[in-house]
């Protein structure tokens, strides 16, 4: 059994209690303007290039079986994505490390003994694997038996999900979840299909019947400012966090860490404009929240 992953990411601490190791699948059912994983939304594999890092060498021309890659005269180097298979022959023949090959194919037992090498840290710490994207639970079935195999090995688990699947999906993984990382990123439908491409109803009945299935669910809110800030937001994430009694909420402020690999996959990206929000910003929603009735922290 395989799936197509784009990074397996040691020494994490920002995806679920302790150290942790996250596995980054590729492909995503939603769009949002702010991802920062822009490598991770196509299911299929995708060539990177990091301009900055190329020095026109035109090794990656000699090497492209489809005359994807082109050499201008002043050394500038372009990808015709439309003609590109990405079969990772100018990733290989690159001697500045400019491109990387985004999506490999990435066998269930190749996994498992990646992630089981830092089983002390985990044993240390709390920690275990994260599943993350992308949307990992569109490779529900693979991801059950990784967490199953990871169980077995007792180690603990965590998935990180928009929830914008199926709930055969989510049903599929439960037995082998131990924690649940969950995203509300907008609670008006109509807005959050104008931010991410899909409106937010399977997403808030699935993370209710995660909830009632008596499944650990921490709920997170990406915080961008000038997008889901205003306190009409803040006031129905709370009343839905009411409504299924988990009153604990993560934020996640905004920041431009991805915008590098948006210039490097060709991609303009749309929220350019909007800084990071500061200390004082995300203290008032943080206010605001405590004063609603639900506990609220933010990552770094």
């Amino acid at each position: 059994m395989c799936a197509l992953i784009t990074n397996i990411q040691n020494y994490s601490i920002h995806d679920g209690p302790g150290i942790r190791t996250v596995v980054f699948f590729k492909g995503c059912s939603l769009r949002c303007l702010w991802c920062s994983n822009p490598e991770c939304i196509s299911s299929r594999p995708e060539v990177g290039l990091f301009v900055n890092l190329c020095t026109g060498c035109g090794t990656c021309v000699e090497v492209c079986p489809t005359g994807a890659t082109t050499l201008a005269a002043d050394g500038h180097v372009a990808i015709d994505r439309n003609r590109c298979t990405a079969c990772g022959a100018c990733v290989t023949g690159c001697r500045a490390e400019a491109r990387v090959l985004w999506g490999k194919e990435a066998d269930l037992e190749e996994v498992v003994a990646r992630v089981a090498r830092d089983k002390m840290f985990y044993d240390s710490s709390g920690g275990g694997v994260t599943v993350s994207g992308g949307e990992p639970l569109l490779e529900s079935e693979f991801v059950s038996r990784l967490l199953e195999r990871c169980h077995d090995l007792d180690i603990h688990t965590c998935v990180e999900t928009s929830g914008h699947v199926s709930w055969n999906a989510v049903m599929q993984v439960l037995p082998q979840t131990d924690l649940f990382l969950y995203d509300l990123k907008m609670m008006d439908a109509k807005r959050h299909l104008e931010l991410t491409g899909s409106t937010n109803k399977q997403i808030l009945e699935n993370a209710r019947r995660l909830v009632r299935e008596g499944a650990s669910v921490f709920f997170r809110m990406p915080l961008v400012p000038g997008i889901n800030d205003d306190e009409e937001n803040i006031g129905r994430t709370a009343a839905f966090l009411h409504e299924v009694g988990v009153l604990e909420l993560e934020l996640m402020p905004y920041h431009k860490f991805g915008l590098g690999k948006y210039l490097a996959l060709g991609r303009d990206y749309a929220l350019g404009n909007i800084k990071r929000p500061t200390s004082e910003e995300v203290g008032r929603v943080q206010e605001t929240f405590k004063i609603l009735g639900v506990e609220c922290k933010a990552s770094l």
